[in-house]
């Protein structure tokens, strides 16, 4: 699976709503045996939130690194477009094999 084969719509809020990648993320980690409410259980915060961040409603470093430290990857990985590039510029189109296994 890569991650950044979905396109993201945007919300009134401006923010970028990806239920594709969402729905990618829960799939990787049912791979490794794990949930988003395992991720939550581990940051002491409700599944819910844990969704929220997935899916883009909202971000959190500490949720985002987590959900992207049990898939092997950065949250600059997973997430390029919540993430400028070190020259201030934001990735676009890179693509990240999902683990299988």
């Amino acid at each position: 699976m890569s991650q950044d084969m979905f396109a993201c719509r945007k919300s009134r809020s401006r923010m970028m709503i990806d239920d594709k990648r969402h729905a990618n993320i829960k799939s990787a980690l049912r791979l490794k045996h794990l949930t988003l409410s395992d991720i939550a259980r581990s940051l002491d915060v409700t599944p819910g939130t844990v969704s929220i961040v997935s899916r883009g409603f909202r971000r959190s470093r500490r949720i985002e690194s987590a959900i992207a430290t049990a898939l092997g990857f950065t949250p600059e990985e997973l997430w390029p477009d919540r993430y400028g590039r070190p020259n201030g510029r934001r990735r676009q189109n890179k693509e990240v094999v999902m683990p299988h296994g």
